[in-house]
């Protein structure tokens, strides 16, 4: 029997398991009352006694959800509600524990099913410029109110029925300052910034280079890094890249430099199938240096995005 129909809440009806996020379950149900909408319900795991607390993790993703709901970003998954209860699962007190779920607007699929979907010509260009213009002005919103969300990749970029495209699953966000201790265990291998495989110091441009990697995939429709270790995915990087400078490799990372990662070639054309303007961005998403990378109220800018927004105005 599935435990979902366990903690039903009286307002919802559990339909489905519709995915994991980094901590919970989602599943897809339904209102029993008013507009009978559906809904995405991100059950979160929280093993810990009562009287322990709620998780410090759980806090940290609803405040952050909090901070940005209030300015209804049309490229940012909308938290409606949440609900906190502590759940008897079975007599006796020491069983008990919390049940913290938080519920967001339902959306049809995420970018992997969208391209999983695309025939074998690929997505029109027009499409995926529209992808990416969302999809950075969603990035650009979360970095001006100093939002890192630290594990962008097509599973959580939601695509809507409309072509609407929303971040989604703010398990590992964290709210950004200058003297902040982050974890390098953040982002997808696949999506993951040299910086982070490097155990080096990092900031909201991580999130650009998984954008960066995003933006090959909407014409590679496959992965543009599969590296299946640390080591194996830096590897990758450089083979596409280039071996960076010297100079550039992170002083406080514990990983050397070496010639022998790679070969040191120029990376004008980083993927030979691609126009100048798409190699031009795609270069600068995927910039070595964090600090020379671009950022996504930059890349809104760029000549490739610059028919896009023409024709919004």
């Amino acid at each position: 029997m599935d435990d979902s129909r366990c903690w039903e809440s009286s307002d919802y009806e559990i339909l489905s398991e519709i995915g994991q996020g980094a901590y919970g379950k989602v599943y897809k149900a339904r209102e029993r009352r008013g507009q009978q909408r559906f809904v995405a319900m991100k059950r979160l795991n929280m093993h810990e006694e009562p009287e322990s607390g709620i998780p410090q993790f759980v806090i940290r993703e609803v405040a952050l959800l909090r901070k940005i709901e209030h300015f209804n970003h049309p490229n940012i998954v909308n938290m409606m509600i949440f609900l906190l209860r502590l759940l008897n699962v079975s007599a006796g007190w020491q069983n008990e524990k919390f049940d913290l779920t938080l519920v967001f607007e339902y959306i049809d699929q995420d970018l992997s099913t969208f391209l999983s979907k695309a025939s074998e010509k690929g997505l029109a260009r027009d499409k995926i410029k529209d992808v990416m213009r969302q999809l950075l002005s969603g990035l650009d919103f979360l970095h001006t109110n100093t939002v890192i969300h630290r594990d962008l990749k097509p599973d959580n970029v939601l695509v809507s029925s409309r072509g609407e495209v929303k971040i989604a699953d703010f398990g590992l966000a964290r709210i950004y300052t200058y003297h902040i201790a982050l974890t390098p265990c953040v982002v997808t291998l696949w999506y993951r910034a040299p910086e982070v495989l490097l155990q080096s110091s990092y900031m909201s441009s991580v999130d650009m280079w998984s954008a960066g990697c995003i933006f090959a995939e909407l014409f590679l429709l496959r992965p543009l890094f599969r590296g299946f270790t640390e080591i194996q995915q830096l590897q990758k990087i450089f083979e596409v890249i280039g071996l960076p400078d010297e100079e550039d490799w992170p002083i406080q990372s514990p990983v050397c430099y070496s010639p022998t990662w790679a070969e040191k070639k120029p990376a004008k054309q980083l993927l030979p199938s691609f126009s100048h303007e798409e190699n031009d961005l795609l270069f600068q998403f995927l910039t070595f240096n964090p600090a020379h990378r671009i950022s996504a109220c930059r890349a809104l800018t760029h000549p490739f995005l610059a028919d896009c927004n023409s024709e919004d105005e």
